[in-house]
């Protein structure tokens, strides 16, 4: 039986989850905030910590999970500020903005399927809001974490660098809208909601 707590935190309103199997716990997702939230919870440790892409409001904190809580980070690729976007940021915003760099250790490009929490969690490759977006399903407990892929009512940014509505809405409809309606989909931001009822009502589908 998972436990699945949320955090949201950072400019942007992003989600993290803290997700606890009674065997184990890993997080997905980093925004600000979140190494402090994480230790509020209770976490002095936690073993691994799963980004579904590098933009900047989801890795903010991710440095100081890896650091101050020893997780060992996943994620499709390393660490670069082109994925970030921090030199994005800092232009809109006008001023110096940089995310702490922190190490992936475990590549997850060509990687079907990743351990976490005593659960096997598919991986699949999700591009058109960023080159470098995934998901992690766990068909067994009918649960999807999809970053910025597909959200409550609408889905991913596609103007940011890299972006494509057409190879996004490709990989939708190919990796989600292929799983059971009542798959509960726990997106990068805003409430979770369920294939199900975005198949039904989601505009942008």
């Amino acid at each position: 039986m998972l436990k699945i707590s949320s955090f949201t935190g950072g400019i942007a309103a992003t989600n993290g989850y803290l997700v606890e199997t009674g065997e184990s716990a890993f997080a997905v997702d980093a925004p600000d905030g979140m190494a402090a939230w994480l230790r509020a919870q209770g976490k002095s440790t936690l073993p691994t910590l799963l980004l579904t892409h590098l933009h900047f409001d989801h890795v903010q904190d991710a440095a100081a999970i890896q650091r101050d809580l020893g997780a060992k980070v996943y994620a499709y690729a390393d660490f670069s500020k082109e994925l970030t976007l921090e030199f994005l940021m800092a232009f809109v915003s006008g001023t110096r903005f940089e995310v702490a760099p922190f190490k992936v250790d475990q590549l997850l490009k060509d990687v079907p399927a990743v351990m976490a929490g005593g659960l096997a969690w598919q991986v699949a490759h999700v591009p058109g809001h960023s080159a470098d977006s995934i998901t992690f399903y766990n068909p067994k407990s009918g649960v999807i974490f999809d970053g910025d892929v597909l959200m409550a009512g609408g889905m991913g940014r596609c103007d940011f660098p890299g972006g494509s509505e057409e190879v996004l809405l490709a990989g939708i409809e190919k990796h989600l809208m292929s799983l059971p309606d009542e798959t509960v989909v726990y997106s990068g931001h805003g409430p979770e909601t369920t294939i199900g009822t975005e198949r039904e009502t989601n505009p942008y589908l």
